[in-house]
C-alpha cells in the first residue's frame, strides 16, 4: 500500500471514529432526554386469587398524592409519570403492591387479599390485637356494618348486635337517654353505665357521635380486658375509634337520607257519650251533682252528646308528621407518609310532638404523618353542636306529675266546655290543663357544644421498642333553659307570694374541661425469639386525667303574664332574679400506672396479664390508691396436631379463661370533706343569702368499689369460619359498694358509704353464619343472646329499703324495693283480688248511706276509700282482714331473663337487604299510665277504653239517673262487666299494673340498590347506592302500653322499667343515597 493511500485512509478512519462518537453522544443524549421526560403508564389490575378485574383500585405514585383509579375492566392510565417512579397499588382488604416503573409504559399487576384483613383486629386498652388472639371477652362492630343502618347515634346502631350488651332507648324523644348495660350492673344506688372511650379519651356519652365517622366499636366485657382501665372499668368499657385517612387519591363519600316519622302506637279513650255518663256517675258518688250540671247541663239532656266527635288531644300534640334530614360528607386520602380525613355530619329533625325539634352538627379532622422511618405523628379534632327544642313529655326531677304532657292529652276533657253553655274552665286548672297550653307553658331549650382535641407522637426507638405519648383536651358547654308558664305547678307553688302565678325561668350552664396525658412504652420481642414460635409483648404506661367542672344557675321569677319561652330566654331582665349561683366542683384527678404482658406459643397457647394502679382525688390519702390485677389464658385447640385431620371442618376452636378485678369511683367529687354552699332565699326577712352545709354528709373513710370477674369462653369456627361464634359463662361480684345511704335525723339527707355486695352471673351465645358468599350474591345471618341474673348478696348495715317513683306524688309511697337476695328493679305493691261483689256485703244501710261488709271479708277502705260493690279489692297478706301498707310485697321485676338480637343480610346482583331484630324477654313493666288512665281520682278526667261502658262496674241506672243500691238490681246490671269501678280516693299500685314487657322488634329493615360498575365508571364515580329504610317497623308484644321498651323516671337508678307519660316512640320511613367518588 502506498503512503498516499495510507495517508488517505487515516483521515477517513478519523472521520468514521468521529461519526461513531457523535452517534454515541446523540444516542446517549436521547436516552437521557427520554428518561428525563415523564411517560404515560397503562395496565390492568386483577385479583390474584380469582383473576377478576379490580374495580376502583387506587394506583398512586409513591411519595405523592397523584394517582388514578381502575375502571370497570380493572384498567388504568396514569399520565405524567416519572420513568424512575414506583407505583403503589392499593385496595381496601388487599395487601398493597409496589411496582418500580423502570421506564415501562405497560404494567399489569395482580393483588392478593390482605392477610391482616383475613383476621379481624379488635381494639383493647392502649393497643390492638388480632381477634383470634384475644384471651378476654371482647365483641366488636365494624364501621361498615354501622354505615348500612341509617341511624342518628352510635348507641342506636349497637342495638341487638352484641350478646350481654343491653341497650334500652328509654323513650321516643330526640335526646332520649339510651341506657347501656354490660352484663347487668354491680352498683345499687350509682350509675351502671360503662366507660366510654373515643379515640383514647373518656367521655360521658356517645350520643353526639355520628355513626358515619366511626371506624369500629369494641366492647370489653370481662376484667381481663377492662382491668387495664382500672378505676373506671367495673361496668365494662366501650371503645370507639373514628375513621382516619387512607393512602390513595382523594376520596369523597357523601351519604344522605330524608324521611318521615309518625307516632308508632296510641291508646284509645272512651267515647264522648260514655265520658258524659261516667262523669255524671262520678258526681253522684262524690255527692256533687251541681258541679256536673254547671259544666254539662242536666242529666236528662245527656242524649245531646250522643254521636258527638271527641277532641283528639293526643293527636293535637303528638300526631304531627315529623321530618328528618341527615347527611354527611367525608374527604380522605393521602400518601404513604401523610394521610388525612375531614368530615362533616348534620341532622335536622322536626319531631312528632308539637314545638319539638332536634339539630346537630359535627365536624372532625384526622391527620396522620410519618415524619421518618421511626417517627409518626397524629392529630385529631372533633366538634359537635347540638340543639334540642321542646320540653319533651315529662320531667325527671320533682315529686309531682301535674305537668306531664302525655297525661294531659289522655285525660283532658274530650269536648269544648262551651258545648252546652258559655262556661269558664279556670275552676278546672287545679286538676287539668289544656294540652296545648301545657306544651306552651312547659318549654325548654338545650344547647350542647363539645370540642375535643388530641395529638400523639410515636417513636420506634429500637426495632420492636416503641414509645408513644398522647395528649388531649375535652371541653364542653351545656346550656339548659326551662320555662314555666302560668298553668304549671311550679309557678303556683315554688315562687314567693309576690311572684306566684307568673311565668318563671330556670337556666343552667354546665361547663367542663378535661385534660388527658398518656405515655406508653411497648416492646415486641419478635427479633429476640425469631422463628422459635414464641411471641412476647410488653406494655408499660402512665396516665393523668384531670376534669374541672362548674355550673351556673339562674332562677328568674315574675315575668309578665303574656311571656312565653322565647321571650323569657331573650328578655331575662324582665323578671326577678331570685337566685344566681356559680358552683365550682372540686377537680376530679386520676393518676395511673399500668402494664400488660402478652405471650403466645405458635398461636396455640396464649397468656396475658395486666396490672393497674389508680390514685383518685375522690378518696382520702389512706384509701386513695386502688390496685387492679387480671390474668387470662387461652388454648387454641384447633392448632394442635391431633386436630389437623378435621381442620378443614373445624378451623378454629379456642378455650379461654380469665380472672381479674376492676374498680369504680363513680360518685360526686369531694365526698370526704364537708362542703358548704352559698345559697339565696326569699323566705327569711332581712337576709337574701346564707351559707349552709350540703345535704350530703362527708365520709373520709370512703374507698374503691371493686368488681371481681371470672369468665370462661369457647370460640369456634367451622368450614373456614363460614359458621362461627362463641359461648361464654361469667360471674361478677362487686364488693364495697358505694351506696348513697339515708341518714335522716342527722341534719343531712344521705351519706356515701362502702357497704354490701352484689353478684351478676350469666351465659352468652353468639352465632354467625355465611350461608352464601359469591361475587354477585350472598346471604348471612347473625344471632346473639345473653342471660343475666342479678342478686344483692349483702346490704351491709343497711336494712331492706324502698324507693318512691313519685309519679303519683305521695299517694302510692315506695313502689320499688331493694332487699337482700333480691335485685335492683323489683316492683313493690299490692296483690289485686279483683273487685268487691254484691255478695261481699250484707246489704245497704240507707240511714247511714253505706254498704255493710260481711264479717270475714277483707276491708280495703284504708287504701281505696269508702267501699261499695264494684270497689277495687286487694289481697290481705298479713291475715288481719284489713289491707294496709303492710300488705305490700314484691310484685314484679324489671330485669329481663334474656335479651338479644338477630340479623339477616343479603345481596343479589346489585340489590341488598338487611333486617335487624332485637328482643327482651321476661322483664316486667310498671304501667303507671294504665293506673292513672283508669282511676277517677278527680272529676272531669277522661279514661282509656279499658274502663269503657260494659267493661267497668256501674252504679248508675241510666233510665232514672240515680245510683242503684238494691243488691239484686246492682248484681244484675254488672253480671257481664269485668272491671271494678274507677271511683277511688287515691291511685293504687297493684300487680294488675305490672305487665309482661317481653317484645320482639324489627328495629330496621333496609332495601338498597347499587348501580352497576359499568354505569358508575362512565359517571366517573366509584359507587352510587340508593336505599329505602324503615325504623321501628313493628313490635310483637303483649304489653298494653305505648311501647314495652321504656324507663321514664330516671332521676334514680333504683326505678327502672316504669312507664309514665313517656315521649311516644315513632315509626320512620327513610329514603337515602350513598355516593363515593
Amino acid at each position: 500500500m502506498t503512503k498516499s493511500n495510507v495517508a488517505f485512509r487515516r483521515p477517513c478512519d478519523l472521520v468514521k471514529g468521529g461519526l461513531r462518537a457523535l452517534l454515541i453522544l446523540v444516542m446517549t443524549a436521547f436516552s437521557i432526554t427520554a428518561f428525563s421526560q415523564n411517560i404515560t403508564v397503562k395496565g390492568k389490575v386483577t385479583d390474584a386469587g380469582t383473576g377478576e378485574a379490580m374495580i376502583g383500585l387506587n394506583v398512586v405514585i409513591k411519595g405523592t398524592a397523584r394517582g388514578v383509579a381502575t375502571d370497570v375492566n380493572g384498567s388504568y392510565t396514569l399520565t405524567d409519570c416519572p420513568p424512575d417512579a414506583t407505583l403503589v397499588y392499593s385496595f381496601v382488604g388487599y395487601d398493597p403492591v409496589e411496582e418500580p416503573v423502570r421506564g415501562r409504559t405497560t404494567i399489569d399487576v395482580s393483588i392478593a387479599p390482605s392477610s391482616s384483613m383475613l383476621e379481624d383486629v379488635v381494639v383493647i386498652g392502649y393497643g390492638t390485637v388480632k381477634k383470634r388472639d384475644v384471651t378476654g371477652s371482647v365483641v366488636s362492630v365494624q364501621g361498615d356494618e354501622l354505615a348500612r343502618v341509617p341511624v342518628s347515634t352510635a348507641a342506636e346502631a349497637l342495638t341487638g348486635k352484641m350478646a350481654g350488651v343491653q341497650i334500652v332507648t328509654t323513650e321516643g324523644s330526640p335526646d332520649a337517654d339510651i341506657n347501656i348495660r354490660v352484663r347487668g350492673g354491680g352498683s345499687i344506688t350509682q350509675s351502671n353505665s360503662p366507660l366510654f372511650i373515643v379515640d383514647g379519651f373518656p367521655v360521658n356519652s356517645i350520643t353526639d357521635i355520628p355513626p358515619s365517622t366511626i371506624q369500629s366499636i369494641d366492647v370489653l366485657k370481662d376484667a381481663s380486658s377492662t382491668a387495664i382501665y382500672g378505676a373506671r372499668g367495673a361496668n365494662g368499657v366501650i371503645i370507639i375509634t373514628t375513621k382516619g385517612g387512607e393512602e390513595g387519591k382523594p376520596r369523597v363519600n357523601y351519604n344522605a337520607y330524608y324521611g318521615f316519622k309518625k307516632v308508632a302506637s296510641r291508646l284509645n279513650s272512651i267515647s264522648v257519650e260514655d265520658y258524659m255518663r261516667w262523669q255524671y256517675e262520678y258526681a253522684l258518688l262524690d255527692d256533687d251533682v251541681s258541679n256536673y250540671e254547671r259544666y254539662f247541663g242536666n242529666y236528662q239532656d245527656i242524649d245531646l252528646y250522643a254521636g258527638q266527635p271527641s277532641t283528639d288531644w293526643f293527636n293535637q300534640v303528638f300526631g304531627h308528621i315529623g321530618k328528618v334530614f341527615n347527611h354527611d360528607l367525608t374527604v380522605s386520602g393521602g400518601s404513604d407518609r401523610f394521610k388525612y380525613s375531614v368530615s362533616y355530619a348534620g341532622i335536622r329533625s322536626s319531631e312528632i310532638m308539637l314545638a319539638s325539634e332536634y339539630k346537630r352538627d359535627n365536624l372532625s379532622l384526622k391527620l396522620d404523618h410519618k415524619a421518618g422511618e421511626r417517627v409518626e405523628l397524629s392529630f385529631s379534632v372533633r366538634y359537635s353542636d347540638m340543639e334540642i327544642l321542646g320540653a319533651g313529655a315529662t320531667d325527671q326531677a320533682g315529686a309531682t306529675p301535674n305537668d306531664a304532657r302525655v297525661k294531659q292529652t289522655m285525660l283532658f276533657v274530650p269536648i269544648p266546655f262551651n258545648s252546652v253553655g258559655d262556661f269558664d274552665d279556670t275552676d278546672l286548672s287545679a286538676s287539668m290543663t289544656n294540652p296545648l297550653d301545657n306544651v306552651r307553658d312547659n318549654d325548654r331549650q338545650q344547647l350542647r357544644k363539645r370540642f375535643n382535641l388530641g395529638g400523639s407522637f410515636s417513636w420506634e426507638i429500637l426495632d420492636g421498642l416503641v414509645f408513644r405519648t398522647e395528649a388531649g383536651l375535652d371541653s364542653y358547654v351545656n346550656n339548659d333553659e326551662r320555662f314555666y308558664g302560668v298553668t304549671t305547678y311550679y309557678v303556683k307553688n315554688t315562687p314567693t307570694a309576690d311572684y306566684q302565678n307568673k311565668p318563671a325561668l330556670e337556666a343552667y350552664e354546665r361547663k367542663g374541661d378535661g385534660i388527658r396525658s398518656t405515655n406508653t412504652l411497648n416492646y415486641d420481642f419478635a427479633n429476640l425469639f425469631g422463628d422459635s414460635g414464641h411471641s412476647l409483648k410488653l406494655l408499660a404506661g402512665q396516665e393523668v386525667l384531670i376534669m374541672k367542672t362548674n355550673t351556673l344557675f339562674n332562677q328568674v321569677w315574675g315575668f309578665p303574664d303574656f311571656f312565653t319561652g322565647p321571650e323569657a330566654y331573650k328578655l331575662v331582665s324582665q323578671g326577678h332574679s331570685n337566685s344566681y349561683t356559680n358552683t365550682y366542683n372540686p377537680d376530679d384527678k386520676l393518676l395511673s400506672f399500668f402494664g400488660r404482658v402478652m405471650y403466645d406459643y405458635k398461636g396455640r397457647y396464649l397468656v396475658s396479664a395486666t396490672y393497674r394502679a389508680d390514685g383518685s382525688s375522690k378518696f382520702s390519702a389512706a384509701n386513695r390508691w386502688g390496685y387492679f390485677p387480671s390474668a387470662a389464658i387461652a388454648w387454641r385447640i384447633s392448632e394442635e396436631n391431633f386436630m389437623k385431620g378435621i381442620s378443614n371442618t373445624l378451623n378454629n376452636l379456642k378455650l379461654r379463661f380469665s380472672y381479674g378485678t376492676a374498680g369504680n369511683n363513680n360518685i360526686p367529687a369531694n365526698q370526704i370533706a364537708q362542703i358548704f354552699e352559698a345559697r339565696t332565699t326569699s323566705w327569711i326577712n332581712g337576709f337574701s343569702s346564707f351559707w349552709a352545709p350540703s345535704v350530703t354528709m362527708a365520709n373520709p373513710d370512703l374507698k374503691w368499689e371493686t368488681t371481681f370477674t371470672r369468665n370462661l369462653g369457647l370460640d369456634f369456627g367451622l368450614f373456614d369460619s363460614r359458621i362461627n361464634g362463641s359461648f361464654e359463662v361469667y360471674r361478677n361480684n362487686t364488693k364495697d359498694l358505694l351506696i348513697e345511704f339515708p341518714v335522716s335525723g342527722t341534719g343531712y339527707n344521705t351519706q356515701y358509704r362502702n357497704m354490701g355486695e352484689t353478684e351478676n352471673k350469666g351465659l352468652e351465645i353468639e352465632l354467625n353464619v355465611i350461608a352464601l358468599s359469591e361475587k354477585k350474591y350472598g346471604l348471612s345471618f347473625g344471632f346473639n343472646i345473653g342471660f343475666n341474673r342479678n342478686k344483692i348478696l349483702s346490704l351491709g348495715v343497711m336494712n331492706d329499703f324502698g324507693q318512691n317513683t313519685s309519679w303519683a306524688s305521695t299517694e302510692i309511697g315506695n313502689d320499688y324495693w331493694i332487699a337482700l337476695n333480691g335485685s335492683v328493679g323489683q316492683m313493690y305493691g299490692y296483690l289485686n283480688d279483683g273487685r268487691y261483689e254484691v255478695s261481699d256485703f250484707s246489704g245497704y244501710d240507707a240511714e247511714e248511706e253505706e254498704w255493710v261488709l260481711n264479717e270475714g271479708v277483707v276491708d280495703c277502705s284504708n287504701v281505696v276509700g269508702t267501699l261499695r260493690p264494684g270497689s277495687l279489692k286487694l289481697k290481705d297478706l298479713t291475715g288481719d282482714k284489713t289491707v294496709t301498707v303492710a300488705d305490700n310485697t314484691v310484685i314484679g321485676n324489671a330485669n329481663p331473663k334474656h335479651t338479644g338480637g338477630f340479623n339477616i343480610e343479603g345481596y343479589f346482583y346489585g340489590f341488598d337487604v338487611a333486617a335487624l331484630f332485637n328482643w327482651s324477654a321476661g322483664n316486667d313493666i310498671y304501667n303507671a299510665n294504665k293506673i292513672e288512665y283508669t282511676t277517677s281520682r278527680y272529676p272531669f278526667r277522661n279514661m282509656i277504653d279499658v274502663m269503657a261502658e260494659g267493661k267497668r262496674w256501674t252504679n248508675l241506672d241510666p233510665a232514672t239517673g240515680e245510683l242503684v243500691n238494691d243488691p239484686a238490681t246492682l248484681a244484675s246490671m254488672n253480671a257481664n262487666t269485668t272491671m271494678w269501678s274507677p271511683f277511688m280516693t287515691r291511685h293504687v299500685f297493684s300487680d294488675w299494673a305490672v305487665e309482661d314487657g317481653s317484645f320482639l322488634r324489627l328495629n330496621t329493615l333496609t332495601l338498597g340498590y347499587s348501580l352497576p360498575d359499568l354505569v358508575t365508571s362512565r359517571l366517573h364515580i366509584q359507587r352510587l347506592r340508593f336505599y329505602v329504610s324503615g325504623q321501628n317497623v313493628f313490635v310483637l308484644t303483649n304489653y298494653s302500653g305505648f311501647d314495652p321498651e321504656v324507663s321514664s323516671r330516671r332521676n334514680t337508678v333504683l326505678t327502672p322499667g316504669l312507664d309514665y307519660s313517656a315521649y311516644p316512640k315513632s315509626r320512620q320511613l327513610l329514603f337515602g343515597v350513598n355516593l363515593t367518588f
